[in-house]
């Protein structure tokens, strides 16, 4: 579509947004989702009254830490310059993170995989952290009235660092990747409004998306962490094939240790002084091994500039220090913990429901995250989310959960094994809460304490577990990855085996519904089933910190935790 006819969602949000009904950051998002630059979609803003946004509701979490408007959808995005003075060229950036064992991106199942090969590898496009979707390799798109029809326009000109320019062939060949369910890409769920034969290339730089449902979330969707875009001779292993239209090129990968990238030339992007990003010579990420104070450690000592990812004691041992610049930002990042609904005890929901009125959420929050992040309520939907309905959790309850016990058959009580990753500290802290809270109710839980390394080679086989799941902009981002079927089959990440089909019909609504307080509506619905008959306890969502020296300048805070070091500079 063309800027000069909006799309109609966007004439009816416009309308919204007139009337009071959403805020200007809801109708920028709506806008620039339906392929409107932000400059513009900022511009159609102004012409509403400044104070016409919804109050959010009182149990909403708090907006992250505002940024500056984002590039247009027609441009690259911009570096901006910093407060301290124009950028300096050269030097390493140290950074503590994992190292992982990797192949195919979109197989990846942490964002911890991808820290590093986001810079050699890019998406076709990227969400700011204000949650608003730009283009990145794409020039811009635009989206059918009934939004079954996408068209996506390729930039001209950009290389892969073999010297081969990115086309529409390569980006066909992504999508079929991600869509082959032989892959096991967790796309193949986040996309099931779309199969391969719905793919068209149409020239060089233009792919058509035919979806067998409406949705609004593929521009989102092709920001996924697994979404890296790789040439179409890719054979299955990027460590073999590194070869990506990043700034950063693969100069050593040795997982579980550490990896060095370094600056490639002629990148496609130019940083405020006019030459190519990125201002860094090299990056060295380093893996400290499973102790979670071992950041931090390496943070005061200056044997690192930053800690990718940092777990609440990082934050807890740096949040005063003036040495450091902390931004904390709150998001739909949890620690979920989920059963198997396909074994036993948990194939009854009267035994699910008991677990939940075992959890007392306002303590769990305190020991796991010293209170910095919200309260959830067993659905998989964040106050952070912009359609999140507030629907109360059940309460801490332990004679009721006895009393559900007993109903489903277990007068005496029950045994159960709870698999929890022993270097995750908020993870354990919620485990040893719940096993003592769950004790009056009857449940007498074993813990079952393992690395992370060896809890994600069987991360959807356990019977009970606590499991990382990251923030994603929207609820219906979140929700096809890990509690819907597809062709009669839980999809890869349905790691609970939980299927339900008024859930399902349900959420098919809303990820076509544009109109926030009806999609809204529907994911009150939604979050009511999830509370009272899914597979999941979510006693809270999580804040997640950027942190880093103060000789480091330009990290951009990432709901997300999409660390990119392209503009990022060193002072020497």
């Amino acid at each position: 579509m063309s800027e000069k006819k909006l799309h109609p969602i966007i004439q009816e949000a416009q309308e919204q947004l007139r009337n009071g009904r959403i805020s200007r950051r809801d109708f920028i998002r709506i806008s620039t989702l339906l392929g409107m630059s932000a400059v513009s979609a900022a511009a159609l803003a102004a012409c509403a009254p400044k104070e016409t946004a919804t109050p959010a509701p009182a149990t909403s979490a708090p907006a992250a830490t505002e940024t500056p408007v984002p590039p247009t959808a027609t441009s690259a995005p911009a570096a901006t310059p910093t407060p301290a003075g124009m950028p300096v060229r050269g030097g390493t950036l140290k950074a503590s993170t994992r190292v992982e064992r990797v192949d195919h991106p979109a197989r990846f199942s942490l964002v911890s995989q991808s820290h590093a090969w986001r810079h050699v590898f890019e998406y076709l496009t990227y969400i700011d952290a204000k949650g608003i979707v730009h283009p990145y390799l794409l020039e811009s798109w635009e989206a059918s009235d009934d939004l079954l029809t996408w068209k996506l326009n390729l930039r001209k000109g950009i290389k892969f660092n073999n010297g081969k320019e990115l086309t529409a062939d390569d980006v066909v060949f992504n999508f079929n990747q991600w869509l082959d369910v032989n892959v096991g890409s967790s796309l193949l769920g986040q996309m099931s409004y779309l199969d391969a034969s719905g793919v068209e290339k149409v020239d060089d730089y233009t792919v058509v998306l035919h979806l067998k449902s409406p949705s609004i979330t593929v521009p989102y969707d092709m920001y996924h962490y697994g979404a890296l875009i790789v040439p179409k001779e890719f054979e299955g292993d990027i460590t073999r094939q590194p070869i990506g239209t990043g700034a950063f090129t693969m100069a050593e990968y040795v997982p579980g240790e550490r990896c060095r990238l370094v600056r490639r030339e002629g990148y496609w992007r130019n940083g405020v002084d006019g030459k190519p990003l990125p201002y860094l010579d090299e990056i060295i990420m380093v893996q400290l091994g499973e102790d979670p104070t071992a950041g931090l450690s390496a943070l005061k000592t200056g044997e690192v500039d930053t800690v990718i990812e940092p777990p609440v004691t990082v934050w807890q041992g740096i949040k005063d220090d003036p040495n450091f610049v902390i931004i904390s930002t709150p998001t739909s990042a949890t620690r979920v913990l989920r059963v198997r609904v396909d074994q036993e005890p948990w194939t009854d929901n009267r035994v699910r429901l008991a677990l939940k009125h075992c959890h007392n959420r306002e303590k769990i929050l305190a020991l796991a995250l010293m209170g910095e992040g919200t309260i959830g309520n067993d659905s998989h939907v964040a106050p952070a989310h912009p359609e999140y309905c507030p629907v109360e959790p059940f309460p801490y309850d332990p004679e009721k959960a006895k009393a559900l016990l007993a109903e489903a058959g277990y007068p005496d009580g029950l045994d159960v094994t709870l698999t929890v990753v022993s270097d995750w500290p908020e993870s354990m802290a919620y485990a040893q809460a719940l096993k003592e809270d769950a004790a009056p109710a009857g449940f007498r839980i074993t813990l079952n304490t393992m690395p992370a390394s060896q809890f994600w080679d069987g991360w959807t086989e356990w019977n009970m577990s606590i499991t990382w799941w990251a923030h994603r902009p929207l609820a219906i981002m979140t929700l096809p990855l890990a509690y819907i079927s597809r062709d009669g089959q839980p999809v890869p990440w349905n790691e609970s085996r939980w299927v339900d089909a008024e859930f399902e019909q349900l959420l098919q609504e809303a990820l076509r519904t544009l109109d926030l307080e009806k999609r809204r509506e529907i994911m009150c619905k939604l979050e009511t089933i999830q509370k009272e008959r899914g597979s999941i306890c979510t006693p809270f969502f999580m804040n997640v910190w950027t942190i880093h020296s103060k000789k480091v300048h330009d990290v951009p805070p990432s709901p997300e935790e999409y660390v990119v070091y392209y503009e990022t500079w060193k002072e020497a």
